[in-house]
């Protein structure tokens, strides 16, 4: 059995849980928003955060961080760990509680003083609601990076899911309490952010109190911890500043070439985030850790292998994923989203862009997981520049296609700058590691999407007939038009794969079998 799909496992299993919720969450908004006026601008508004969460936390920050965590774990005693771990997380503290107080000056300033548009308005409004969320999200950044360097993986990952449930919430309790209008009733969402921030970051503090962990201040800005983090993350910095800012300048091209482009946008991309969370980021960020513990002992023959396994894991499992949401965008989303303010006009969006976005699912997961192996080598810089040129081409097709084309022309640029991004990705790696073979890996996705194609036929013959003899007017004809056909689909799939003998089908099966196997002895 794969140790690799053992020992992602648990992140995948709560990426999982936290990928439903997320569903929910985002269920939740269609049924409250649709998307419409109010929708586009609370999702832009929660880009900025985000911006700033990605910038300082969980993106850049990270990446920097666990190498050299597990660098410092090898060679410095306990004490000097914790130290530099507490150094970091004053200089966090320190800068994001500045950034936050004068966004938040800068704000009230604007909106009682300078000129707006009601959306413009709205807009900034919202966002002085949810800044604060930026500290916060941050420090829980930083502690799921110290956990998952401890090799715990499981509530991490869980973090996600507190803040969908604490999302969920602010829809049906905060919300009402803002006023009788969606306008007003949408600061309870904003509210809700920073409710759910602080729950993110304090459900892993049990975990880190029993590894050791006792935060005391310690002054940052002398502190070689700090400065070696710094130093490492600046490139990585500029890359994930550059996406962010890449994906806002979009969304302000969406925002003024009409309504309904960026929350149905939103909608697609929270869809094709579930098998890109589930494989995609449980891979990276197991992967991560462990390319960094090769990288630092020199294992270089293990770290082409492990990666190599991790690449093969992605592209079989999201080889299916992929045909799935080409194939059944429409009824996925309808099962979904489509209730309250969510109609089927909306629908009918959603699935345009989701049926863009989905052709970049694998070039979005391997840019994460070859990235990974970038940072763990030291290297943040490749990576970086790769982003920024990718990035680039991202919003020229965005400014060129998205007047004309809306929703399907976000996607259609998304996906073309990620497989752009996967390619240029693989000529650096194949210049940082000579022996790393990508001809086994191509080989490999040939078989993948030769099995991937039968899966597609089964799906369309089957929704078709599905639609034809049972239709979807009710929840359980909805439920079956998604996963009658996803269930023969993966069975085509997975027989044909083990017909040409993959060896991702043999662990999958294997790992299924075993986890069923325990399940049935601790019942008997």
């Amino acid at each position: 059995m794969s140790r690799l799909i053992k020992s992602s496992g648990a992140v995948a299993a709560a990426t999982l849980i936290s990928r439903v919720l997320g569903f929910l969450r985002e269920s939740a908004y269609a049924g409250f928003m649709g998307t419409g006026f109010v929708a586009d601008c609370f999702l832009f508004a929660l880009q900025v955060p985000n911006l700033f969460r990605r910038l300082l936390g969980e993106g850049a920050l990270t990446a920097a961080f666990v190498p050299i965590f597990k660098a410092h774990e090898a060679e410095a005693d306990e004490a000097a760990v914790w130290r530099g771990v507490n150094a970091v997380i004053s200089g966090l503290i320190a800068v994001t509680g500045v950034l936050v107080v004068l966004v938040l000056v800068g704000l009230t300033i604007a909106i009682h003083f300078v000129p707006m548009t009601a959306k413009h308005e709205l807009i900034a409004s919202l966002l002085r609601w949810m800044f604060p969320y930026v500290g916060l999200a941050c420090l829980a950044a930083v502690f799921i990076g110290i956990l998952n360097a401890r090799g715990h993986f499981f509530l991490p990952a869980l973090g996600t899911a507190i803040l969908s449930l604490v999302m969920i919430g602010s829809v049906y309790f905060l919300a009402p309490l803002f006023g009788p209008e969606k306008w007003d009733q949408v600061y309870g969402l904003a509210a809700g952010l920073v409710l759910a921030g602080l729950c993110q970051a304090a459900v892993q503090l049990p975990s880190l109190h029993r590894e050791g962990f006792r935060y005391r201040w310690v002054h940052p800005w002398h502190d070689p911890t700090v400065r070696q983090v710094v130093r490492k993350m600046a490139p990585a910095t500029i890359g994930v500043a550059t996406y962010q800012i890449n994906v806002m300048l979009t969304s302000m091209i969406a925002l003024h070439a009409g309504e309904h482009i960026i929350s149905s946008f939103n909608f697609a991309v929270r869809l094709m985030e579930l098998p890109q969370g589930v494989v995609g980021v449980s891979l990276a960020t197991y992967l991560l850790t462990e390319l960094s513990h090769l990288a630092v002992a020199r294992k270089f023959p293990e770290f082409r292998a492990t990666l190599r396994e991790g690449m093969q894991q992605l592209i079989f499992i999201n080889g299916l994923a992929t045909v799935l949401l080409l194939v059944l965008a429409e009824p996925m989303i309808r099962l979904l989203f489509q209730h309250g303010a969510f109609r089927d006009a909306d629908t009918r969006l959603t699935a345009v862009a989701l049926r863009c976005l989905a052709p970049g699912l694998i070039a979005f997961s391997l840019n994460n997981i070859v990235a990974r192996a970038f940072y763990a080598l030291g290297d943040t810089r490749t990576p970086m520049v790769i982003s920024v040129a990718c990035l680039a081409l991202n919003l020229i097709l965005g400014f060129c296609l998205i007047p004309y084309l809306y929703q399907a022309g976000m996607g259609l640029a998304n996906s073309a700058s990620a497989i752009a991004n996967t390619g240029f990705l693989f000529y650096a790696l194949r210049r940082a590691l000579p022996k790393f073979s990508l001809f086994e890996l191509a080989g490999n996705a040939a078989s993948v999407a030769g099995a991937a194609v039968v899966a597609a036929g089964t799906a369309w013959v089957t929704q078709l007939q599905w639609e034809a003899w049972v239709g979807h007017a009710h929840f359980l004809q909805r439920l079956g038009a998604v996963f009658v056909p996803i269930g023969l689909a993966s069975v085509a799939y997975l027989a044909l794969s083990h017909w040409m003998k993959l060896p991702q089908a043999n662990d999958l099966t294997r790992t299924a079998l075993g986890i069923f196997r325990r399940r049935s002895k601790t019942h008997e």
